[in-house]
């Protein structure tokens, strides 16, 4: 974060200093809400959860050497003491933004975002020192963490904004107000909780209602083969900018095709010129996220040529994303664990799909969650995919969603051995274990709370054993 003192600190925040010596000592490290790390020079915030409060760990916090704590309560080594420990978070962000200067870029959508964020980091770097979300941290104290990681010398600050309600985005844009806004796609990722696919374009399109005037060098970059996206355009006055495989788009990609590996790879088109792209990621729904992230840099200054050659050396920033990793018998494991929704889950299959061309391919898969009285449908409709795509083996793990997976896939011709419903994430291991043989490829994916990147890592350790390998 950018040097501010406590008494600064204690302003911008509407807080008390409590315990603390010298109000002008300054916070030089970074700002953190988990206790182990804490560093010289950082500043704590206490958060009170349902199972751990971060009060408690005020004293060794300050022992591990953080200046002080954003506390809501005093705790007996120096603390700035605030009535909401969040709201105060945000202030700070806020704050230290304006302060900044950065060219701050803002992107949200179903699917896709925190690939796409990495992509948009990774590329904006071979310009300038740029500062993106970690990870998925992209809720209201996630968000204002990274935002306080940028320093003096961060020009473009990347920020992945995420959303399960109406309102949520505009809170996010208040914090941190974004030059440049990207909305991906609208589609059924939380749709229990929404209630509905127009209700979600109504929560992503607050993003772009949040853009400077076009005058100001307000951005907003649309995806032009998603209707719901596009019709986003109405909601801004910023200048609005198309990306996606459609002619109409002001950045597009022609001639796709997946390499013998499953590699995309594409000729760029951008109002400055045209450039080749051969990607290291896996799959080719990450054109689409190559694409909105060329839109974001052309903006910014970049050449075709520079955006092309950055695009093409980008690689996997976040884990459980479509990692992929050959064990030394010849089985590869695609650990796309991390989460899951329709949309990605179909992703991922054709790229499993493409990459296992001509090899037997598993696809290990769980519950998509928050998907309310859509769930049947979407779990039916991916098991049935799951057969069209010619996918070796189906092992649907858990519970009532994962016998959905298993029932649309033998509905629509999938019998015999060819899918199995397994209870949880250790019977799938031990069935993959006696089964699996060299030259396999196994997907393994499921949302967040399934937890089946156990699965991947198990399989892994196996093959780094020697064991089983026939």
């Amino acid at each position: 974060m950018i040097a501010l003192s406590l008494a600064e600190i204690a302003e911008i925040v509407g807080g008390q200093t409590h315990d603390i010596p010298d109000p002008s000592v300054q916070v030089t490290g970074p700002v953190v809400r988990d206790s182990r790390e804490a560093a010289p020079g950082s500043l704590f915030a206490a958060f009170a959860g349902e199972n751990v409060d971060g009060h408690d760990f005020a004293r060794a916090v300050v022992e591990a050497g953080a200046v002080a704590v954003l506390a809501s309560r005093p705790v007996g080594v120096p603390a700035i003491v605030v009535t909401d420990v969040q709201s105060a978070l945000g202030a700070l962000a806020r704050h230290v933004v304006a302060r900044l200067g950065a060219t701050l870029v803002a992107l949200t959508g179903s699917a896709g975002k925190t690939s796409t964020k990495d992509l948009i980091a990774q590329v904006l770097r071979h310009q300038a020192p740029t500062v993106f979300t970690p990870g998925s941290l992209n809720n209201e104290i996630g968000l204002p963490l990274t935002a306080l990681s940028a320093t003096e010398e961060t020009k473009f600050l990347v920020l992945e904004m995420g959303a399960r309600g109406i309102g949520h985005i505009r809170y996010l844009t208040g914090l941190t107000p974004p030059r440049i806004g990207l909305v991906l796609n609208v589609g059924t990722a939380h749709i229990g909780e929404f209630g509905g696919r127009e209700q979600i374009a109504q929560a992503k399109g607050e993003l772009v209602e949040a853009l400077p005037a076009a005058a100001d060098g307000g951005v907003a970059v649309l995806n032009a083969d998603d209707p719901l996206v596009r019709a986003m355009a109405a909601r801004t006055k910023a200048k609005v900018i198309l990306f996606g495989e459609s002619g109409e788009a002001d950045v597009r990609a022609e001639n796709v095709r997946l390499t013998d590996s499953g590699q995309p790879s594409f000729r760029l088109h951008t109002p400055s010129g045209a450039s080749d792209v051969t990607m290291r990621l896996y799959g080719e729904h990450h054109v689409s996220n190559a694409l909105a992230a060329a839109a974001v840099a052309h903006e910014l200054g970049m050449s075709p040529n520079e955006i092309a050659t950055a695009l093409s050396e980008a690689g996997t920033l976040s884990r459980w994303r479509m990692e992929v990793t050959e064990r030394p018998d010849g089985v590869t494991i695609v650990n796309d664990a991390y989460n899951a929704n329709p949309e990605s889950m179909r992703a991922a299959l054709r790229a499993l799909a493409a990459m296992g061309k001509g090899r037997r391919t598993w696809a290990v898969l769980g519950r998509m969650a928050e998907l309310g009285d859509e769930a049947l449908a979407e779990h039916d409709a991916v098991g049935r995919l799951a057969v069209r795509l010619n996918v070796s083996k189906l092992v649907a793990v858990g519970g009532r969603e994962a016998s959905w997976l298993q029932l649309g896939a033998y509905n629509e011709g999938s019998w015999g051995e060819e899918s199995v419903h397994v209870s949880d994430a250790q019977a799938a291991v031990d069935l993959l274990r006696s089964e699996l043989r060299p030259g396999d490829m196994v997907l393994v994916k499921a949302s967040r709370s399934v937890g089946l990147e156990s699965v991947a890592q198990a399989l892994l350790q196996t093959g780094a054993e020697g064991v089983d390998a026939r």
